[in-house]
């Protein structure tokens, strides 16, 4: 299918499939046996230029916008969701940055990030703040040119591995969300430690640990936009973000519908090719119609995020929901088709249905994304 792709477009989404086959596919299983992060496909990444497409020019990258990370981010999670997401994270991390912060801030951290040489991470989530994400409790109090900041934040992707973390945490208790505030800390800050390396259902090639703050003192310098800005800053960053979790979740979708077909045409029953049979290319029909729709949505999503458009929350809502459960209804297929195969480890489509389970959880889980919708549509309706 034509998806409209530039030249550009086209070569990077050629060299990221490249990769993924070369490089990911072989290791995958090792990787997500091991729980290793996998810095040699990073590295491969960063040599390859891939960091830094979605970053200006101007500092470092190659200029192009959302869609092309989406692009990528689908081409790695058809191989692999887990090692992916060392490069999706990153991408998470640096939004706060590319989208709200200074001059100083983007030429000073940016072509770090662009050239692969640093990995960034996002810290939002905390115990007591998943969904609800104005119940944290990490405090940041100003003193002199710095700030303390105090407080734990929950399940970040890249942490330990990543060297930048923007991180929301509250100037100002009484406020409530009002009186959040974005920061950009640095791995090796006195006072920031990290919690064990979580073991997880799927995406185990992914680092997720706690970022724990005691007494971490962070340059006022390194405040992103103003105090009070941080919870607008990290709704505006995932509201960019989430075509990103939509492609991942496409990505992973199509890894499992391509081992569903390549099994359909060799496994015979009763004398013939499973894929001979109606129930099946029924089946296939489906997974194949829903893959297509979720990536049409999520390509249309991304290039809206790039065209500059006022308000994205319900289109990114809508991409992220749609593609997350259509991976987790494809993977779900397909290791039906494959019967007792794909429940075995020497397959790989039980993995993709185990990394495929995330996508509707993380980055707000589905029901929140429906919230999301429908409050939009309501104010919309309000409006005419």
């Amino acid at each position: 299918m034509d998806y409209l792709l530039t030249e550009q477009q086209t070569m990077i989404r050629d060299l990221a499939r490249k990769i993924a086959v070369e490089k990911i596919k072989p290791v995958a299983a090792q990787y997500d046996e091991s729980e290793e992060f996998a810095w040699p496909i990073m590295k491969t990444l960063a040599e390859s230029d891939l960091f830094g497409i979605y970053i200006p020019e101007a500092y470092g990258g190659l200029g192009g916008g959302i869609m092309d990370m989406c692009l990528v981010t689908e081409e790695l999670s058809r191989a692999c969701g887990g090692i992916a997401l060392g490069y999706a994270g990153t991408a998470l991390g640096t939004l706060p940055i590319l989208l709200h912060g200074s001059e100083e801030q983007k030429k000073k951290y940016l072509p770090d990030i662009a050239s692969g040489k640093r990995l960034a991470a996002f810290c939002l989530t905390e115990a007591e703040a998943g969904s609800d994400a104005a119940n944290m409790k990490t405090t940041a109090r100003k003193e002199g040119d710095k700030y303390i900041l105090n407080g734990t934040k929950q399940w970040i992707t890249n942490a330990g591995e990543a060297e930048i973390y923007t991180v929301i945490a509250l100037t100002d208790k009484s406020r409530g969300v009002r009186g959040a505030s974005a920061f950009i800390v640095e791995k090796g800050t006195k006072g920031m430690e990290f919690g064990k390396k979580e073991k997880k259902m799927g995406i185990r090639a992914s680092a997720t640990r706690e970022v724990i703050f005691t007494d971490c003192e962070v340059p006022a310098a390194n405040l992103i936009s103003k105090e009070g800005m941080g919870f607008i800053v990290a709704l505006k960053t995932l509201d960019t973000s989430r075509p990103g979790v939509a492609a991942q979740a496409v990505g992973i979708a199509q890894g499992a519908l391509d081992c569903a077909l390549d099994y359909s045409r060799t496994r015979v029953q009763f004398g013939a090719p499973i894929s001979s049979f109606q129930a099946i290319q029924h089946m296939l029909a489906d997974m194949g119609t829903q893959v297509e729709a979720a990536r049409a949505l999520a390509y249309a999503v991304a290039r809206l995020v790039d065209s500059g458009a006022k308000s994205v929350s319900k289109e990114s809502a809508m991409a992220k929901l749609f593609a997350s459960d259509v991976a987790m209804k494809v993977a779900v297929d397909a290791v039906q088709i494959m019967g007792g195969y794909g429940y075995m480890r020497d397959y790989p489509v039980e993995k993709f249905m185990r990394d495929a389970k995330i996508t509707q959880i993380y980055e707000g889980t589905n029901q929140i994304q429906r919230n999301v919708i429908a409050s939009n549509m309501i104010k919309e309706t309000l409006k005419k």
